[in-house]
């Protein structure tokens, strides 16, 4: 992975090759930036970049031997951890690494999501387990293999919990020439121990422009759909791509049966909607169909505040959004975006889609036809 792959970031990829150049490398760093924002991308550009034998001014040379293999992910003094879901106790991120060398390689931006979709995940809970950490600690103890610097590229680290203990020693004081290069996306949930000890790289996620140009130039996406996508994406290329896959009009369509049957109180067709479509969607479906609501109402709230030059969406969209923000209120908005919210909080943790749904929907019809506000709704 080269520097010049990655979309973007041409302020950060500067600062990281400085660092290098002027013998600045610190030995554990903490690429933190928002899902889809291209972080792992990133540290991995870097690890190839130091490690590279003919260094150009700006990037790694992609040809020597040390490129040829960090292209592939096969270096031998390139390491990978990440959460996996373990079949058995004594299962590390090794055990998975042909399946996380195909999922990276297909898709450098990947989520979570994503991941989890490339094994045979069922209920299993995503975690770096206590082996996990026992086998970096062993990996890293051996000496290079051929590569000035050993690299181990730790992916969400959130998911450590109390097995990170384990490395704060190898992370305060690891072997000479050993880099900690930890990706994450949530610094509330990584162990504060773990934080003292890293320097913090602050990646930020994709303007829209930049997700926009992305779409047309390497997806050959129209620019008028590529606008819509890019502003749904909110800065997030694994959404970006995620929306590519769906069919373009297949949740716009839904979404406008499901509230014309919550705003009439329509309660049958608000039962055979949530039975019979949005629960067969599949949980990842069913995140990107809130995903996209939740989008279409912020829409309606600006247009419902007269902000009219911020409004991406065209065509059938754009005349939906109209008609609805004339009939609601920017209160309404604003509870049914943390109704939205919250239920894909519980979809990504495996909640009964039927129930789940059904009891959103409720919610909703007393919320736009009898303006009936929930308990305890917080108002801004």
């Amino acid at each position: 992975m080269q520097f010049k792959n990655i979309v973007g970031h041409q302020e950060l990829k500067q600062h990281l090759i400085s660092t290098v150049a002027e013998n600045r490398v610190s030995h554990a760093q903490l690429f933190l930036g928002p899902e889809g924002s291209g972080s792992l991308a990133l540290a991995l550009a870097y690890a190839q970049f130091i490690n590279c034998e003919h260094r150009l001014e700006n990037d790694s040379c992609g040809t020597c031997p040390s490129c040829i293999k960090y292209d592939k992910l096969i270096h031998p003094d390139l390491h990978f951890s990440y959460p996996f879901f373990a079949k058995h106790k004594d299962d590390t991120a090794t055990t998975f690494i042909e399946d996380w060398r195909k999922a990276f390689l297909e898709n450098p931006y990947m989520s979570l999501g994503h991941w989890r979709n490339q094994l045979e995940a069922e209920n299993k809970q995503a975690n770096i387990n206590i082996a996990e950490a026992h086998d970096i600690i062993k990996k890293l103890s051996l000496k290079s293999f051929e590569a000035e610097y050993k690299v181990l590229i730790m992916w969400l680290p959130e998911y450590l919990d109390t097995q990170g203990n384990a490395l704060l020693k190898l992370i305060e004081e690891p072997p000479a020439k050993t880099l900690f290069l930890l990706v994450a996306e949530n610094q509330d949930k990584i162990l504060n121990t773990i934080i003292s000890r890293t320097q913090l790289v602050k990646v930020n996620k994709y303007s829209h422009e930049e997700l926009m140009q992305y779409l047309i130039d390497e997806k050959g996406i129209e620019a008028n759909r590529a606008n819509e996508i890019s502003f749904i994406a909110e800065g997030n290329i694994q959404t970006a791509l995620d929306q590519i896959a769906e069919a373009s009009n297949e949740n716009f369509n839904l979404l406008i049966r499901w509230l014309r049957c919550i705003v009439t109180d329509a309660g049958l067709n608000i039962i055979q909607i949530c039975d019979d479509e949005i629960s067969k969607l599949g949980r990842e479906n069913q995140k990107l169909f809130l995903m996209y609501s939740i989008n279409v109402l912020r829409q309606i709230v600006l247009l419902n505040q007269g902000l009219h030059e911020l409004v991406f969406l065209k065509n059938a969209e754009l005349d939906f959004v109209q008609k609805f923000s004339e009939i609601t209120t920017l209160e309404k908005l604003e509870t049914a975006i943390d109704m939205l919210e919250k239920t894909h909080y519980s979809v990504e943790r495996n909640a009964n889609p039927k129930i789940l749904f059904l009891d959103l929907s409720l919610q909703l019809v007393l919320l736009f036809k009898y303006n009936t506000f929930p308990k305890g709704t917080q108002y801004i």
